[in-house]
């Protein structure tokens, strides 16, 4: 464990030379730089804060419900229908008035 904690330590002549490179690449926009990432810092401290109210507000406002006790189920009923009666007459399908049939195809 200690091993992990390690590797996120700084020697102060590791922050010096990181200081040095952030001032060569940064130069005077340095200052301006930081002033964002302070307002960053703070608006995300904001949201954590406005999420933890929702979470703990909603917590607390909703009432817990036991479950319900599930019904029995039902016994199945009986539905009255008639199936369609389909006449078995193949020879007797006639076109419905105003529906042209196509001409026979020429036999080659």
């Amino acid at each position: 464990m200690t091993s992990l904690f390690a590797f996120f330590t700084l020697s102060p002549t590791s922050i010096v030379l990181l200081l040095i490179v952030g001032v060569l690449l940064f130069g005077r926009k340095l200052p301006e730089m930081g002033k964002y990432l302070g307002k960053g810092i703070v608006e995300f401290k904001k949201g954590l804060r406005g999420f933890e109210d929702e979470v703990e507000s909603s917590s607390a406002a909703a009432p817990r419900h036991d479950p319900m006790a599930l019904e029995a189920p039902k016994p199945p009923q009986k539905v009255a229908t008639t199936a369609p009666k389909f006449e078995d007459n193949a020879g007797a399908i006639t076109t419905p008035p105003g529906v042209q049939q196509a001409p026979p195809a020429p036999k080659i």
